[in-house]
């Protein structure tokens, strides 16, 4: 009967052995699929990420006519651009100028007021006379009216962008071909009535010019137009997509402290290659250039146009070094914890001093005790709060957020008086007080 009850009992430890195992093989096809999901998602996102913060400058430029006229506005004042949209009114007016009949057909008693103004024409008129109508479209292009004429051209055609982007638009900003071009008219119409009151008054005869300055000139335009056009409808849907896979990812993976450090530093990685292409790509645009373009000029136009755009990636690679550095400081990691115990030192250091000079925390310093980790997320919230509310941040602004948290829950640190090694509340599997799973290093 005994050799019956073990018999029973072996057999019944058997059977719990077997399901056990059945258990963790269940188990390890589990993770082994919630991590395959897991990197599905990561990888997504991060390659999603470069494409929203395009979407998110394609919405911004095409969509926001103050923010465009914002971005081109400024180059009315660049010398570059000033002497290349003189250049190209003075080749418009000089194409109309007939230099024979000049002199001849113009009165007697206006004579000698032109060739004053003129000067010495020694053997070129032509150049004289170009020298002094280049000098008259100089000074309107530097003047207050040009750029009230550059700004109201871009305010009421702000197809510009769109033009370029999209196909789509009209008014004085204009796609032919492979070049976006801004009409000229109405500075050419200043420069004939500078040249009028000169005494060239000649130029009455010429009718109504149209010249193009060239805004964006590239063979690329056409088929770019078709994959900016879809970023343009994403919107800012795409930027929030790609933030959500790679949340999806980090909660799907079994270490999910890893996956985020992870996924942040590939996101970086991604959008930091966007930034390199956007310097790329300049030059290979000013390579390709028209021979009658001016580079300097055309880098001008190209930089004002592409200047949210680096804007915004710089700071999406701040974001994500940012949440990444946050995440393996806080880990159980080796290094990670060895710097914890150099800021909980110094801090503790600092708090020891201020106890031999008499000053105390009191009531002030049991409360934070007390409530330190809600107290640290709540400045963490704060700050992503804020970085969401600020409008167009820079990746300096998530720096100076950054270390502006990082003095805050240094003074969070002083006042509670907690040793090195305290808890963040955050385990490697995301739960609070769960079990850690990573390895030392």
């Amino acid at each position: 009967m005994s050799q019956e009850a073990d018999d029973q009992a072996e057999l019944a430890r058997l059977r719990g052995r077997v399901a056990a195992l059945e258990s963790d093989r269940s188990s390890g096809r589990r993770h082994r699929g919630r991590s395959a999901l897991a990197i599905v998602c990561l990888v997504l996102g991060c390659l999603l990420a470069p494409l929203g913060v395009v979407a998110s400058w394609a919405a911004d430029e095409v969509g926001d006519t103050d923010r465009y006229v914002d971005t081109v506005g400024p180059l009315a004042s660049h010398p570059d651009v000033q002497d290349a949209v003189a250049k190209r009114a003075t080749d418009a007016l000089m194409r109309r100028i007939d230099l024979s009949a000049l002199l001849s057909d113009l009165p007697a008693q206006d004579r000698p007021r032109l060739e004053k103004a003129l000067g010495s024409l020694g053997d070129s008129l032509e150049d004289a006379v170009r020298s002094f109508v280049q000098d008259r479209a100089r000074d309107i292009a530097a003047s207050d009216a040009f750029e009230d004429i550059w700004k109201q051209a871009n305010r009421q055609a702000h197809s510009a962008l769109n033009k370029a982007l999209t196909g789509s638009g009209g008014g004085a900003v204009e796609l032919k071909g492979d070049d976006v071009t801004l009409d000229l008219a109405p500075l050419v119409e200043r420069v004939k009535q500078r040249l009028v009151d000169r005494g060239m008054t000649v130029a009455e005869r010429i009718p109504e010019i149209h010249t193009d300055f060239t805004l964006v000139s590239s063979e690329k335009i056409a088929e770019a137009r078709t994959y900016v056009r879809l970023l343009q409808l994403a919107g800012n849907w795409l930027p929030v997509l790609a933030l959500v896979l790679v949340a999806a990812g980090v909660l799907l993976a079994v270490r999910r402290r890893r996956a985020l450090v992870a996924g942040a530093l590939a996101v970086a990685v991604t959008t930091g290659l966007l930034g390199i292409g956007l310097r790329v790509f300049r030059a290979l645009y000013l390579d390709r250039l028209p021979a009658d373009a001016s580079p300097d000029a055309a880098a001008a136009v190209y930089d004002a146009m592409t200047r949210f755009l680096a804007t915004t990636v710089r700071m999406v690679v701040a974001v994500a070094v940012v949440v990444a550095l946050a995440a393996w400081l806080t880990g159980p990691g080796r290094h990670a914890t060895v710097v914890r115990g150099v800021w909980t030192s110094g801090i503790g250091a600092a708090r020891a001093t201020a106890d031999r000079a008499g000053l105390r925390t009191g009531p002030v310093g049991r409360f934070v005790g007390g409530h330190r980790a809600w107290i640290t997320w709540v400045l963490v919230a704060a700050a992503l709060l804020v970085l969401l509310l600020w409008s167009y941040p820079t990746g300096w602004v998530v720096v100076g957020l950054a270390l502006c948290l990082l003095f805050l829950l240094a003074v969070v640190e002083f006042l509670s008086g907690t040793g090195a090694g305290a808890d963040d509340g955050l385990s490697d599997d995301g739960l609070p007080g769960g079990n850690n799973q990573e390895e030392q290093g």
